[in-house]
């Protein structure tokens, strides 16, 4: 069974078993979500699309993790001006428990 899901505002292709790293989501190691807004479900060859979906992706909470440093670096040259900041992202391990 296969699905797609719209989890922060960003789609997923998501199979049961299935581990990823998705834009933060509130809780801890261990926790359960459920994600409602599914845009298509594909099971046995049915195809389900829009409005007709009436499934929903239960996941695990596995751990929450940072992405790697992005250093966003700007210069005038010849002016002295020199700024550097960098930011990691937050992100969510979730591990795919059901479609149903």
């Amino acid at each position: 069974m296969l699905a797609i899901v719209k989890i922060a505002g960003q789609q997923f292709k998501v199979q049961k078993d299935q581990t990823l790293y998705v834009p933060h989501v509130d809780g801890n190691a261990g926790d359960k979500v459920e994600f409602a807004e599914v845009l298509l479900v594909s099971a046995d060859g049915n195809l389900s699309v829009g409005t007709a979906v009436k499934a929903t992706v239960k996941a695990e909470i596995v751990g929450q993790v940072q992405g790697d440093k992005v250093i966003a670096f700007k210069m005038k040259r010849r002016k002295g001006f020199r700024k550097k900041h960098g930011h990691r992202t937050h992100y969510t391990k979730i591990k795919v428990t059901d479609i149903a």
